[in-house]
């Protein structure tokens, strides 16, 4: 694990991003006290992103919302 300073982070950010996706750990200082911790992501569990998950599906009879929103639109 590799301690650094923030000032140091942001000007070489794409160094040491580099660095975690080599599999280094990161932590980030501002002004002597630890703020972050960077490292690779643990790819063991696969978790699959809240946007590609199931959603409910609401339904009703009769026009599609996407149809009743141009419409009222158009009128």
């Amino acid at each position: 694990m590799r301690t650094i300073t923030f000032t140091e982070f942001r000007k070489n950010a794409s160094g040491f991003l580099t660095e975690v996706e080599n599999g280094e750990k990161l932590v980030v200082l501002r002004h002597g006290k630890a703020i972050a911790e960077i490292s690779p992501p643990d790819l063991t569990e696969t978790v699959t992103p809240s946007w590609k998950q199931p959603r409910l599906r609401l339904i009703m009879k009769g026009k599609s919302l996407s149809r009743t929103i141009i419409e009222d639109r158009e009128a």
